[in-house]
């Protein structure tokens, strides 16, 4: 009997340790799994602030960027309006589970005999506070200051967020787009076009057209890359590494620029550049090691804005760069000069001859060089700017349309057809076409050939 009273004592005791144990490993549990969720729901908010507040220049960085983050964060916004599904959906689903996890948490650690208001009370003020503080002020206070720092560091974490919310965040960017059709929805975003529209009619009565143009080359300045205005590597004069000096001498005199590179094998291995008014005092000496007058060259990547690189050339005091792409190889070079040209328009010094070099030998035979503009063929053999839009791909130039209506490279004398138009290689350098002559053939004869 006394054995069975012992037994009887101890079981409710053993139960007693057992649910407070219980209760302590799930506090514990909800304890960590509200402070995981703050932190999510802060990579959230704060992700929200960054994105949405990067400039061209921050967006262009991520471009050109190859590495993990960057390229993640740059596929990221090319979608931006189901990123910002994404981010809400998963922010709203976070926050549900904070305020549920809290509410457990809350009721384990308060006795249950306390009155619910109290409870109620106490579950709003720590769940406010906590959502305030961490979902909102501290991550979106961080995200202002740091927004780049801040779209890296949450990229992987909202591609697993995009995929995970993917269902739920198309269905959303569908009705949002639904919607927009049926209240016929504009955007208010104001395009280039606009902007240059608004400064006709603003300045255009009281400026000049150079004044007028320098207003439109300000206004398209901040976006333009250095790939869009560097001279091509086909346009580049080097000098080769192990020619002496009376051939450097020789060859500097016969393309007539004041600084060039210096390359070994070829054009992607830059050695250095050199001034040619470093020579001066040695001109005379054909056994001058030209060499020692090599300066360092400076390189800058090819989706950089010239407005940076303008400023990089201010500080470092330099006027030339080597242009390179994402894998090391040289595109181009670009100067002081081809930047300022974006703004006030071209240069002409006493050794630049005009751009349209051409040659009209009747009403039906033109002779152009292969690097004029369509647009300047258009307006000189009397055609519509748009007459080869069909067919011109994302070429400006006529060798460009050349290639793109034949689609492979072409070699002298090839002739190359577009309805009534013949276009002519005759003079074809290094896989380049130097010119073209184009032949407008007459309707008439189309026609007396189709009815043989």
């Amino acid at each position: 009997m006394e054995s069975t009273e012992g037994d009887t004592n101890i079981t409710p005791l053993l139960l007693e340790i057992t649910n407070q144990a219980f209760a302590s490993s799930n506090a514990t549990i909800l304890i960590v799994a509200v402070l995981v969720l703050l932190l999510m729901t802060a990579i959230t908010a704060g992700a929200e602030t960054a994105y949405f507040s990067l400039s061209a220049k921050d967006i262009n960085f991520l471009k050109t960027n190859e590495k993990g983050s960057a390229r993640i964060a740059s596929q990221l916004l090319e979608q931006p309006k189901r990123l910002l599904a994404t981010i809400l959906v998963a922010n709203n689903f976070i926050n549900i589970a904070i305020v549920i996890s809290t509410d457990l948490l809350v009721r384990s650690m308060l006795p249950a005999s306390m009155n619910p208001i109290f409870t109620f009370l106490i579950q709003v003020v720590c769940v406010t506070f906590l959502l305030v503080l961490f979902g909102e002020v501290l991550p979106k206070v961080y995200a202002t200051q740091n927004n780049l720092r801040m779209a890296l560091f949450s990229a992987p974490f909202l591609q697993a967020l995009s995929w995970t919310f993917k269902p739920v965040s198309n269905i959303l960017v569908s009705s949002t787009r639904f919607i927009e059709g049926r209240m016929g929805t504009k955007s208010s975003n104001i395009s280039n076009e606009d902007f240059e529209h608004a400064i006709e009619l603003t300045v255009g009565h009281s400026a000049t057209r150079e004044e007028v143009n320098i207003f439109k080359g300000i206004l398209k300045f901040g976006n333009i890359t250095s790939r869009q205005v560097m001279r091509t590597r086909l346009d580049v004069s080097g000098i080769d590494f192990d020619m002496t000096f009376p051939e450097v001498r020789k060859y500097c005199i016969e393309v007539g620029y004041s600084r060039l590179p210096v390359y070994k094998e070829n054009l992607d291995t830059i050695a250095g550049m050199i001034h040619t008014k470093d020579f001066l005092p040695h001109i005379d000496d054909d056994s001058f090691n030209w060499h020692k007058l090599m300066r360092a060259a400076f390189f800058v990547h090819e989706g950089k804005l010239i407005e940076d690189l303008l400023k990089e050339f201010q500080q470092k005091r330099q006027h030339f760069a080597i242009v390179v792409d994402e894998f090391g190889g040289t595109s181009g070079i670009i100067t002081l000069e081809d930047i300022m040209e974006e703004i006030i328009g071209d240069i002409k010094d006493e050794f630049d001859e005009d751009d349209l070099h051409y040659k009209k030998i009747d009403d039906s035979n033109f002779i152009f060089e292969g690097k004029t503009l369509i647009n300047d063929v258009c307006r000189i053999i009397g055609l519509p700017s748009d007459e080869f839009d069909s067919v011109r791909g994302e070429s400006d130039s006529l060798a460009g349309l050349v290639l793109e209506i034949a689609g492979k490279f072409v070699a002298i004398n090839d002739v190359v057809s577009y309805e009534k138009y013949d276009f002519t290689a005759i003079a074809v350098e290094k896989m380049r076409i130097n010119r073209v002559k184009l032949t407008i053939n007459s309707p008439k004869v189309d026609d007396e050939n189709n009815e043989e």
